[in-house]
């Protein structure tokens, strides 16, 4: 699937959109470099678990973050996103999707500074 917000966002494929700066349990971590991570986040919203990827730390304008999803253990994917940071300092985060448990079900954070390489955390 092409890479796009609209993938998750207004309800699209299950997820569901949440505040840029939202918080949760982090279950995973990566360093983007430059004082910026991205990280894998669970919490529930609205009576369920729910996972989103999560940019924080010394973020800038134009910095990415997204969350690839799957049902197949990574054999294809949804990405949910990119989501532009939007101002320095700022975080931001993808739409979250409920966690199903699933056969195959698995989650990933990704980022990308704007000056820099994509980068994405395991599946989890």
């Amino acid at each position: 699937m092409n890479a796009d917000a609209a993938n998750c966002t207004n309800g699209a494929n299950g997820f569901t959109s949440i505040p840029y700066n939202k918080s949760g349990i982090i279950e995973t971590s990566k360093d983007l470099g430059g004082g910026r991570t991205v990280e894998l986040h669970v919490a529930t919203i609205n009576g369920a678990p729910h996972r989103w990827a999560r940019i924080s730390g010394a973020t800038k304008a134009g910095d990415l973050v997204w969350m690839d999803y799957t049902t197949t253990w990574g054999n294809g994917w949804i990405q949910c996103g990119p989501f532009t940071v939007q101002s320095n300092g700022s975080p931001n985060t993808s739409a979250a999707h409920k966690v199903t448990r699933t056969s195959g079900e698995q989650f990933r954070a990704c980022g990308r500074r704007f000056d820099g390489n994509s980068i994405c955390g395991p599946w989890l």
